[in-house]
């Protein structure tokens, strides 16, 4: 709305955003062509994961930790068992590493489909909804649950159940599946596959709007493969850190608008993690025949216009879905489904990528296996400040719009990070002034 004293003010408030994971709000005065105050609130009531880990068994968290998302349970359940792997000095390797990246893949492949094409797509062919587009758009929605529901097979094969998977432990797995189990499961992958690249070629012929941002982008980084699990982590501007280093240069703060934390560089900096983020800094280690698509569409690698993450979220799908054919037709069951565990002493940190971008989790843990401690710093808290400077560049542009459409623009922006709302709501320092 226009301020009537001031007509070169321009309020845009948006009370609830919609197709966005949990609630969240928007605020953003403009005076002039100038950002005056940009708040993107997070008002979901903290869940204070950190706070009641304190006092479990090692053993309990990677169930816990499943239900700060519905989404992205398997990253939360990844960073935690690696954290504490660490920290105990357990080694995961050979087929137990490589289901755990078969079971990442199946939750890039189910998250990046329902961000895609239900929540995302919407804005960019100008409906309302997913439901309205599917009137116009059957073939593609029939095609995306599809895949969304191969990659929930994953999930559901390896983690026990679709949602909050209950199959994972520290040190590996409580059951591993049978040679046979995965052979289903790759022959509907395979059928899915034409889907996945003729979804990337339709998304590239859709309008992107033109915002370059030069992004400091973190990521994992791991010599011979796309991380996903570990590695080092690196930024676009020449840091790499082992994963124990990241509270050395990356901090959380609190702001009065968010009951979640906001993450930022040390030196003040925003960055920008998720997909990306990953392909800037992975894009060396994609396989040829994505590079070869890429190259088809046109899509350039750096890239740093946020609402191609898009394509970056295709590429990322296409990617899940081959790597998890490769593992499925590699695998062989493995001896003993976890590996051996002896209860120590010790502080360990652990970082994967989930969908959203990298997830940092650290546990002190006692000599009797109980969590002393727990911090956990999920994508879109890291994200939040790096949405509001985007807004801040891209919000100016939209002057000559209706208010509607700016507003609806703005929105758009935000849908690009697919912010998972509740999952950045984890802790809120509490002041209480009595006078």
């Amino acid at each position: 709305m226009s301020n009537a004293s001031n007509p070169e003010t321009r309020v845009i408030e948006v009370h609830n955003l919609a197709r966005v994971e949990g609630e969240g709000s928007l605020h953003l005065k403009i005076q002039g062509n100038r950002v005056t105050d940009i708040r993107f609130g997070i008002f979901e009531p903290p869940r204070f994961f950190e706070a009641f880990l304190r006092g479990r068994s090692f053993d309990e968290v990677p169930d816990i930790t499943a239900r700060i998302c519905g989404i992205c349970p398997v990253a939360y359940q990844m960073s935690s068992c690696t954290a504490i792997e660490a920290a105990m000095n357990i080694k995961v390797e050979g087929q137990l590493r490589l289901l755990r990246r078969l079971l990442y893949c199946g939750e890039w492949i189910e998250s990046h489909v329902l961000h895609m094409f239900f929540l995302h797509l919407p804005d960019f062919l100008g409906y309302e909804s997913a439901i309205s587009m599917a009137a116009d758009h059957k073939d593609l929605v029939v095609g995306a649950l599809r895949l969304k529901k191969a990659g929930n097979e994953i999930v559901r094969l390896l983690g026990g159940r679709e949602v909050h998977p209950i199959n994972v432990r520290v040190g590996g797995f409580h059951r591993v599946p049978e040679r046979g189990e995965l052979d289903a499961l790759g022959e509907e992958l395979s059928a899915c596959r034409n889907f996945a690249v003729d979804a990337i070629r339709f998304l590239a012929s859709l309008r992107y709007p033109e915002l370059e941002i030069d992004y400091d982008c973190v990521a994992l980084r791991h010599p011979k493969e796309v991380a996903m699990l570990d590695g080092a982590i690196a930024t676009s501007r020449g840091l790499e850190i082992p994963i124990s280093q990241f509270p050395d240069h990356f901090e959380e703060i609190q702001v009065p608008h968010s009951t979640a934390l906001h993450g930022r560089l040390r030196n003040g900096g925003t960055y920008l993690v998720g997909p990306l983020a990953r392909l800037n800094l992975n894009w060396d280690l994609y396989p040829p025949a994505i590079k070869k698509l890429a190259e088809e569409i046109k899509f350039t690698v750096p890239c740093h216009n946020q609402f191609k993450s898009l394509l970056a979220r295709g590429f990322e799908t296409l990617y899940a879905l081959d790597h998890a054919l490769e593992l499925i037709s590699a695998y062989a069951p493995p001896s003993e489904p976890a590996a051996e565990i002896k209860v120590r002493q010790g502080v360990g940190h652990g970082c994967t990528e989930a969908p959203r971008g990298i997830l940092y989790h650290r546990y002190e843990i006692g000599a009797d296996g109980l969590i002393r401690s727990a911090t956990i710093v999920p994508p879109t808290a890291q994200n939040q400040p790096q949405i509001e400077a985007d807004l801040a560049a891209y919000a100016p542009r939209l002057l000559s719009l209706p208010q509607e459409e700016m507003t609806l623009r703005c929105e758009q922006l935000i849908r690009n990070y697919d912010p998972c709302i509740s999952c950045a709501t984890h802790f809120l320092k509490l002041t209480v002034d009595r006078g």
